[in-house]
């Protein structure tokens, strides 16, 4: 494709949204097919098109160039790397193991720790699920490589750190100081916490520490699961939404896809393939707390996608510099659970009972701010050594993910449970704003702010500025500082 034939912003804009159109969930991952239909979109030639055009813009019009620039940077490594993701990803579906007499597909052995009650079977399936997922680790760190050396040449960034920190307009090596304190400040509350829930949910309980293979589990909080139905959870869920201002089933952008198939992945999401015209929330419920908190969290990311302006630019709709910003919203729908008020308002709970099965869901949210937390610490010295380790190396996973958690962490593991573009950072600084907003919402409306409807229209005047605005423009308008995180900690130690 010559230079010619690169196409202008508009137009590329166009044939983008066209593209997002084309995405979905699959049975088996199609990328290359996909990326190959589009290939015009991710050439060399556009992206130079796209720079030129960039640079003289300013204000919002830079801004949307330079999103469609990444845009087009990142699919040019997709179509290089396609058929490689396309042959990792659908060998993990292929891959099979056995466990107690029975054949399991790798992704159903991950879902069946959810539901497994037995502990030393856990033990058993989460071993051999971890050694059958680690013959992976090669192809992993090969499309490592491979994708990395080319952000380097196209982007003229070396240092994937610095690379992200620009794309972020952030100091990663700053946020994770500042999450490191507070993961300190809220270690004497987790202990006490752990020490109280790890024998009532792991019981009969381990000779030493657990292996992650039970995070699952846990998540779950398994041994509730019969106060949480997952027949209810839908009922539950849309009335928990219809609350707060929103009518889910109302809303016909938002496609539900939560039917269970063998082969679907255990973990909910939701992709916004032209917001706000249509949104898939796709969940797998299994019965349990979980069900209902998952299905919280996607209507969260849903009604953000499904309630953006329509009259904003496809960019600013559908792009955004990375992922904090909505996580935000799927946070804030997620908090739900964690008030005692809605453990008795919807499953006949007496106070106290309400307010122990809430300090379950706190507990279960400590542990995960401090597991994300000792993520991102990993992960920057990981690509801080890439240049020299090519990936070669777990370096501190095991020991900081199993301090930060109290469970066992493996470290051929430390490949598998990495997503790109330091999305763990993402969801961190969602944390601390969501607890800003939540903190802004029981000054404006009340400790009842989970079901009151003006919840709903504050967050719809959020959710109508798209993906313009970054989580720290959020921060400012409810006046905090965008590293405060006094709201987080206080959140997280029940104070």
């Amino acid at each position: 494709m010559s230079t010619t034939a690169a196409r202008a912003p508009q137009e590329y804009e166009s044939r983008l949204r066209a593209f997002y159109r084309d995405e979905g969930e699959k049975e088996v991952s199609e990328l290359a097919t996909i990326v190959g239909r589009y290939a015009d979109l991710f050439t060399r030639e556009q992206l130079q098109a796209l720079r030129e055009a960039e640079e003289p813009a300013e204000g919002d019009d830079r801004e949307r160039l330079y999103r469609l620039r990444m845009t087009c940077e990142r699919g040019i490594i997709e179509a290089v790397t396609a058929a490689d993701q396309d042959a990792l990803e659908n060998a993990l579906l292929e891959a099979r193991l056995t466990f107690d007499g029975e054949e399991l597909p790798l992704r159903s052995a991950d879902a069946k720790l959810a539901v497994l009650p037995d502990f030393r079977q856990r033990e058993e399936l989460g071993e051999l699920a971890l050694e059958l997922d680690a013959t992976f680790n090669e192809q992993r760190r090969d499309l490592l490589v491979v994708r990395e050396k080319l952000e380097t040449e196209l982007s003229g960034e070396p240092n994937a750190v610095v690379r992200n920190e620009a794309r972020k307009q952030i100091s990663l090596q700053e946020l994770e100081g500042v999450l490191r304190r507070v993961a300190d400040d809220v270690a004497a509350e987790f202990e006490r916490l752990r020490e109280r829930w790890f024998p009532r949910l792991l019981a009969p309980g381990p000779d030493g520490l657990p292996a992650s293979a039970h995070l699952r589990w846990l998540r779950r909080l398994s041994p509730l699961e019969s106060t949480y139905p997952k027949e209810r959870s839908v009922e539950v869920c849309v009335e928990t939404v219809r609350r707060l201002g929103f009518d889910l089933e109302a809303t016909p952008s938002i496609r539900l896809d939560l039917e269970d198939r063998p082969q679907k992945n255990p973990r909910a999401c939701v992709i916004a393939s032209d917001a706000p015209e249509i949104v898939h929330l796709i969940t797998r419920a299994q019965g349990g707390l979980s069900d209902y908190q998952a299905f919280l969290h996607e209507a969260g990311h849903a009604l953000h996608y499904a309630g953006v302006g329509p009259q904003l630019s496809y960019t600013f709709r559908n792009i955004s510099r990375d992922h904090a910003l909505t996580e935000i919203y799927s946070y804030i729908f997620e908090a739900v659970t964690r008030e005692p008020g809605w453990h008795a308002l919807y499953f006949g709970l007496s106070d106290e009972q309400a307010e122990e099965n809430a300090e379950a869901t706190r507990f279960i949210e400590v542990l995960m701010y401090r597991r994300y937390a000792a993520k991102l610490r990993y992960e920057l010295g990981f690509w801080g050594a890439f240049p020299s380790e090519q990936g070669d190396s777990s370096r501190d996973y095991e020991p900081l993910l199993t301090e930060a958690t109290g469970l066992r962490y493996d470290a051929r593991n430390y490949l598998s449970d990495m997503d790109a573009g330091f999305y763990s950072a993402d969801y961190l600084r969602a944390w601390i704003r969501s607890a800003q907003v939540q903190t802004h919402l029981r000054r404006e409306i009340g400790d009842d702010w989970w079901r009151n409807a003006a919840t709903g229209e504050i967050l719809r005047g959020l959710f109508a500025e798209g993906t313009r605005p970054s989580t720290e423009d959020i921060a400012g308008r409810l006046g905090f500082d965008p590293l405060d995180t006094g709201p987080l900690t206080a959140e997280l130690t029940g104070a």
